[in-house]
């Protein structure tokens, strides 16, 4: 519980420039976070903030910390508006679809990860990088609940979601960067939407930030 209220008071913090008007304008993040961090221009992510005197390159293994999930405001508001009685979004199915979205969060970052040659561990050292994730404003457009199983629902997107992450040294707690990126899953037709198609989309939202993540470590241990 101490956990997640550190976090939720650090996504707080970075959600006052995580405005979509901010992401459509740059210019007005901050240089210098309150915590020290400088901007990082031109990332792969949309928002990125770094101690400059960090070294990644002393890190070979990661701890990863289970992702905190919560939708965008009023989701489940205006799922049940728009839906008839029978398939109402109910409180169990929330709860689901967040555990679901956080066990697949980290399925797909340690694949990632010990792909790329980097391995997961439970324990604090000097080369352990600790990565603290949430995934935050996620909007599922068409969520498959099991009272959905008789329906057909097309839609042209998935939805989204947006990834708010934090990197500290596992020994030290030291906050070494942390991120923002919103990503939205786009298709050029439209499809049917159920539990397989919504796992997929999100996935590759997944894996494309685990992949930016393995980069930025490969890349700060080349000479």
């Amino acid at each position: 519980m101490r956990h997640m209220r550190l976090l939720m008071i650090c996504i707080s913090s970075v959600l006052c420039f995580a405005a979509p008007s901010v992401f459509a304008k740059q210019s007005d993040l901050p240089e210098v976070t309150e915590d020290g961090l400088h901007r990082v221009p031109d990332s792969k992510l949309a928002i990125v903030y770094a101690e400059p005197e960090a070294d990644l390159s002393v890190y070979k293994r990661v701890m990863l910390m289970d992702a905190y999930v919560a939708f965008r405001k009023n989701w489940a508001r205006d799922q049940r508006r728009s839906s008839v009685n029978s398939l109402k979004v109910t409180s169990k199915d929330i709860e689901g679809i967040k555990s679901n979205l956080a066990t697949e969060f980290h399925d797909v970052f340690k694949t990632t990860l010990e792909n790329g040659g980097y391995e997961i561990v439970g324990e604090a050292a000097d080369d352990v990088l600790l990565v603290r994730p949430a995934i935050i404003n996620l909007d599922v457009n068409a969520p498959d609940t099991p009272r959905s199983s008789r329906t057909m629902t097309y839609t042209d997107s998935a939805g989204e979601m947006t990834l708010y992450i934090e990197l500290y040294d596992s020994v030290t707690g030291d906050l070494i960067a942390k991120a923002l990126d919103r990503k939205v899953d786009n298709q050029a037709f439209y499809t049917w939407t159920n539990s397989v198609t919504n796992k997929k989309a999100a996935e590759k939202i997944m894996k494309g930030w685990a992949s930016i993540l393995v980069t930025a470590l490969n890349e700060a241990r080349e000479p």
